[in-house]
């Protein structure tokens, strides 16, 4: 079973929408919460509310990723930054490997997977562009 875990911010003021409808689907994404939540420096945040219209190569079609954090943040130099924030595991960031130690079908899976992430983040990318938003992947490796 998946993990699904409701967040509730101590800074409310901070998020922007519904605080009582944070529902975490990972460990790394209610840590990513936590630290939203507490550092001085992010002014603003929310979860899972923003639409981003993309075309899968899978099928075809035109579906909508729904990015899972943006964060309005001021930087060292005192200026304020907007960014759209996605949690993924390392391994979903890069080009799979076809090796003798998985089956064709997870294979075939993993590379839909990495297809699909790279047709949102680069719909993501354009969009950002277009807004002045900068768009960050974070895996588990830099929330360690």
């Amino acid at each position: 079973m998946a993990y699904k875990n409701k967040f509730f911010p101590k800074n409310v003021s901070k998020y922007i929408g519904d605080s009582t409808k944070i529902l975490c689907r990972s460990l790394w994404e209610r840590k990513f919460c936590k630290y939203l939540d507490e550092n001085k420096n992010i002014l603003r945040w929310s979860f899972e509310n923003i639409k981003i219209p993309y075309k899968s190569p899978i099928d075809n079609q035109l579906h909508h990723y729904i990015p899972d954090f943006l964060v309005e943040k001021r930087n060292k130099d005192g200026t304020i930054s907007t960014l759209i924030v996605e949690i993924k595991p390392y391994k979903q960031t890069k080009q799979p490997a076809m090796t003798e130690n998985i089956s064709k079908k997870t294979y075939s899976k993993n590379m839909e997977t990495f297809l699909v992430n790279q047709a949102k983040w680069d719909a993501t990318k354009i969009f950002c562009e277009k807004n002045s938003i900068e768009f960050v992947v974070i895996t588990e490796k830099e929330l360690l």
